[in-house]
């Protein structure tokens, strides 16, 4: 690693040098951000993932702009550009804008009217008049006529210079520098309707006739003018007050009031206007465009974690079932472990005989296979199916749970499913996955891509490379704070676990299948693959309850355990009544501590002892709707009702998708945007 990386980022994040140098050391060795974050505290200075994440992205950018920096280096060298000056430039140059300002005016480019004007021999006309030395331009150009170059009036001439001037004043690292800012601080980002768009792009109303400063413009109205310019309803411009700019270049080019200052105040409004300003205004629009995905992504990713760490209800009898009224409920039951034990369709609320018949089916599905709850799909036909279990005999005291549905669809068609279940069909799919998301919402949702649960604004529009890097990220924490329990966890659960991937997580999968449960953390050693660097990487993630090793069920690391015998040893205990009894509060921690292993680490270890393989998550909670309002008519000014946050954004319209009693009152809003 560059050592001029570690004082870079420690600056920008206001860490010190030692932190950075050390957690950039720990990716070198192939360490994950959850691995670092969880048991390398000591080296890190207990830094947490948001601060691992950060260092990690930024060794990358910066490692891009070197990447950038040589090969610039590499083709000014080529073309006979390169000086000591230029050199120092370009390696003291700190930002990939910076880098390109400055490689701009030597790249080579396709044949422009500057270039021309050279070919013709100009320039020296264009240097001499940029000089503002109060010259006469047109007696200077007659000297330049030159019929065979088509240079064949004094006009000629004076045009073919200020276009010269033009591009020169355009390239201007400082000029550039100054006209960006100036965009940025006083930019106005406009949008009007394409004509005869006004029926078809009605969704995109707001934005007929719009603008804004581009420095308060949120990131989802960019978003959504950009949506409405792809599909051609919109046009859309990003430019600040010309006049100001115009001024702001003038005042650091024209150094006069004659002739020859005139051709040069010409040549540089020609600049910013024909090359400048449509320069800078593309990369405004990728500059918002990036800022407003990252904001995108912040939040998609904030309403992704908290999905999958919702409060699980845990291993029991489940009856799931996908509301439907055309072609009937689905109706799935399935064990504690989420094997499927049965499937029917009914069909409550299409005539008496048929409401009566779901009736009888549902009770003897809870009878026979002892259902301890019902979730329910919250889609169309969902609050009436809720009503309708409720009312039978069969469902009292068994809890009734509206579960988000979600991408259950995107789950049922996936190659995933199929290969779960691939003699039933997408219907009977969708509805195990409901009721196993209410059983583990993390183990479930891992098999969906996170993209599409839906709990995003604009996540088709944003950078989705950027996307999937955040998603991954964020699943992949998820999953390593609650840990996984390794003879019971999918190929996709696992494929998240730090240090693993999806072909390592395929052969534990199938090792597990060949020769029955792990019994010790030890024995994953012997899965195909399973280096040293991939144990160590994972294991501490990895439960196996029920092991011999009492510690193979906590979140304690393999390489602790012997710490944690000296532990037991110093109370006259063993692990195991350590790990029952409260006497580990009677340990003096400072005994322990020694150059690799601190304070942090060892109270980490002792919390975990306290509460050995304890879920992170919140208890379970069942919610339920007031059964006295099931449509608008029922509701009456000054009524608290209990409702679900299924969505949230930091619109300032709030256009989170809140359902009060199952009745969406934000989707005219939404149809908005």
């Amino acid at each position: 690693m560059n050592n001029s990386y570690t004082a870079t980022i420690a600056t920008e994040l206001g860490l010190n040098i030692a932190q950075v140098q050390q957690t950039a050391d720990l990716f070198a060795d192939g360490a994950t951000v959850p691995f670092i974050a969880r048991y390398r505290k000591e080296a890190t200075g207990s830094l947490d993932e948001v601060a691992i994440a950060a260092i990690r992205d930024r060794l990358e950018q910066l490692a891009e702009l070197d990447k950038r920096r040589a090969a610039i280096l590499k083709s000014l060298q080529e073309n006979g550009h390169l000086n000591d000056e230029l050199e120092k430039s370009v390696n003291g140059a700190t930002t990939l804008t910076a880098l390109e300002d400055l490689y701009l005016p030597y790249r080579p480019k396709r044949r422009t009217r500057a270039t021309i004007a050279k070919e013709q021999g100009l320039e020296p006309l264009a240097d001499l008049l940029f000089k503002q030395s109060g010259v006469d331009p047109a007696k200077e150009a007659k000297a330049y006529i030159d019929a065979a170059k088509k240079v064949e009036s004094v006009e000629d001439a004076l045009a073919g210079a200020r276009d010269i001037i033009a591009e020169r004043v355009s390239e201007d690292q400082a000029i550039r520098q100054a006209v960006r800012t100036y965009f940025a601080k006083n930019a106005v980002i406009r949008s009007k309707i394409t004509k005869g768009k006004e029926e078809q792009g009605a969704k995109f109303r707001d934005y007929f006739d719009w603008q804004e400063p581009l420095a308060k413009a949120p990131s989802h109205r960019i978003l959504a003018m950009r949506r409405g310019e792809k599909e051609g309803i919109l046009t859309m411009r990003i430019e600040p007050p010309e006049e100001d700019a115009l001024t702001l270049i003038e005042a650091r080019v024209v150094s006069g009031s004659a002739a020859d200052s005139d051709q040069v105040r010409t040549a540089a409004q020609d600049g910013y206007r024909r090359l400048l300003a449509a320069a800078l205004e593309t990369e405004m629009r990728l500059t918002t465009k990036v800022a407003a995905d990252q904001e995108a992504i912040r939040v998609f990713s904030e309403n992704i974690r908290q999905l999958l760490l919702a409060a699980p209800l845990g291993r029991q009898r489940v009856m799931a079932i996908d509301p439907g009224f055309r072609t009937g409920c689905k109706l799935v039951c399935l064990d504690p472990q989420g094997k499927l034990l049965h499937t029917d369709t009914v069909y409550p609320g299409q005539g008496e005989a048929k409401t009566k018949e779901a009736g009888s089916k549902l009770a003897q599905c809870i009878e026979k296979y002892k259902i301890e709850a019902v979730a329910i799909g919250n889609g169309t036909g969902g609050r009436e199916l809720e009503t309708f279990v409720r009312s039978l005999q069969q469902a009292s005291g068994i809890q009734v749970v509206m579960v988000n549905e979600s991408g259950a669809s995107v789950y049922s068609a996936s190659a995933v499913a199929r290969t779960e279940f691939p003699d039933y069909d997408l219907t009977v799919r969708g509805a195990v996955s409901i009721g196993r998301r209410l059983m583990d919402p993390l183990a479930e949702l891992v098999k969906i891509e996170p993209k599409s649960i839906g709990v995003g604004q604009y996540q088709h529009d944003v950078d989705q490379l950027a996307l999937k890097n955040k998603l991954d990220d964020v699943v992949m924490s998820c999953v390593n704070g609650v840990g996984v329990e390794v003879n019971t966890a999918s190929q996709q659960l696992l494929t998240y676990v730090s240090g693993l991937g999806p072909q390592l997580a395929q052969n534990i999968v199938d090792y597990r299948d060949q020769n029955g449960p792990f019994t010790s953390r030890k024995q994953l050693k012997e899965v195909p693959r399973m280096g040293p660097k991939a144990f160590e990487q994972s294991a501490g993630f990895l439960r196996i309850r029920g092991a011999a090793n009492a510690l193979d069920a906590s979140a304690v690391h393999p390489e602790r355990y012997r710490l944690v015998d000296q532990m037991a040893r110093a109370l006259s205990s063993s692990v195991a009544n350590l790990m029952q009894d409260s006497k580990v509060n009677q340990l003096d921690l400072k005994q322990f501590v020694t150059d690799e292993i601190g304070l942090p680490t060892l109270t980490d270890i002792v919390d975990e002892i306290k509460r050995p393989g304890r879920d992170p998550r919140d208890q379970f909670e069942v919610f339920s709707f007031a059964d006295e309002v099931n449509k608008i008519d029922d509701l009456k000014a000054g009524m608290k009702l209990p409702g679900i946050i299924t969505n949230v954004t930091n619109s300032s319209l709030l256009l989170s998708a809140i359902k009060v009693n199952g009745l969406s009152f934000f989707k005219s809003i939404q149809q908005r945007l």
